[in-house]
Formats: C-alpha cells, sequence, structure tokens
C-alpha cells in the first residue's frame, strides 16, 4: 500500500478492492450524484473498474482518490484526494485537482473538510506544486462553500462535457497563509 495519512478521526489510504461494497454504496445513491453526471453506477463490477483505473493513477501518478476510513469504525465513509490532469482542461494542463465524494449517511459531519485539509497539506508540500485546483458543478452551494472556506478563489464558470461547470484556484501561498487558522467543525 502506498502513502497513509492520518487526521484526527480519518485514515487516508490508497482505495483497495475490499472498499468495494462502501463505493458501491456511495455511488449507488442518486442523491450523491446529483451534480456529477447525475449517473449512479448499477453494478459492483462498475465499482471495479473506477478501482483498477485508480490503481493505475496510483502507478503512473503517484497519486489519485484515496479511500476515508473513520478510524472509529473502520469504515470507508467515501474518498478525496488529487487527481493529475495530464490533458488539457479549461486550457490548463499538468495540475492537481482536487476532488470528494462521499456517502450521504456521512454529509454534515466534516469528513471533507478534515480530508481536504491533510490531502492539501501534502500536495503542496510533496508534490512540487505552486496551485491545485478545484471543480464543481455551479448549483453545488455546499461545495462551493467548502472550496472557499478552504481558500479556493474563484475564477470562472466554463463548458465541461456540455455542462456549465465552476473551476476554482488555490494558491500554495494563499494556502500557507491560511493554513494555521484551522479549525476543524
Amino acid at each position: 500500500m502506498g502513502i497513509v495519512i492520518e487526521t484526527e478521526r480519518l485514515i487516508l489510504r490508497e482505495l483497495e478492492y475490499t472498499d468495494q461494497n462502501d463505493l458501491f454504496e456511495m455511488d449507488s445513491d442518486p442523491e450523491v450524484h446529483l451534480y456529477i453526471e447525475n449517473n449512479p453506477v448499477k453494478s459492483i463490477d462498475q465499482i471495479t473498474k473506477v478501482i483498477e483505473m485508480l490503481k493505475i493513477q496510483y502507478k503512473e501518478n503517484g497519486i489519485a482518490r484515496w479511500a476515508v476510513v473513520d478510524k472509529l469504525t473502520n469504515e470507508c465513509v467515501g474518498w478525496s484526494g488529487l487527481k493529475y490532469f495530464n490533458q488539457p482542461l479549461n486550457n490548463h494542463t499538468d495540475f492537481y485537482e482536487l476532488g470528494y465524494r462521499f456517502k450521504k449517511k456521512h454529509w454534515g459531519k466534516g469528513f471533507a473538510t478534515e480530508s481536504a485539509i491533510a490531502i492539501l497539506d501534502y500536495g503542496f508540500k510533496n508534490l512540487n506544486t505552486n496551485r491545485i485546483f478545484a471543480i464543481t458543478d455551479p448549483k453545488n452551494v455546499n461545495s462551493k462553500k467548502l472550496l472557499t472556506k478552504l481558500g479556493f478563489a474563484f475564477q470562472e464558470t466554463f463548458d465541461y462535457e456540455g455542462d456549465p461547470t465552476d473551476w476554482f484556484e488555490l494558491k500554495k501561498t494563499t494556502w500557507e497563509n491560511k493554513r494555521p487558522n484551522w479549525q476543524i467543525e
């Protein structure tokens, strides 16, 4: 297994095939997919393919989305992490994008904030990058609130595969100035 990061309540690690049932629970929920293609998965096989793709990303890029595991229950409550884009997206290439997704029953517990803080710390300290991007559906108010809280600045709305998508940027200098003041809620 690759990199493991621990926070107060969470363990962040590479996704494994043993996470399939938890990921299926999350990604088969229509509410979880409301702002992401609105296309919930229908089978464990779809989850297996996602994990296979992530394992390739771990090997090729050294990073991808990670399992977020609750230390108290050992449950995989979702995923969070950085994806490396070496193909153009919104006129950018060779960049990292923060993403996160959680089971609905764990929304509002601060897991997205806690995991994102650890991931952004890791990204800026270990990946030799001066900025990290994030994208979200313009109607996803909670995701936009989280990104703003983390220090991301809205840049523009662009067309992503036929849908309007908000583009956010976080500079390393902004993160370094904001980071010491964090309080997990």
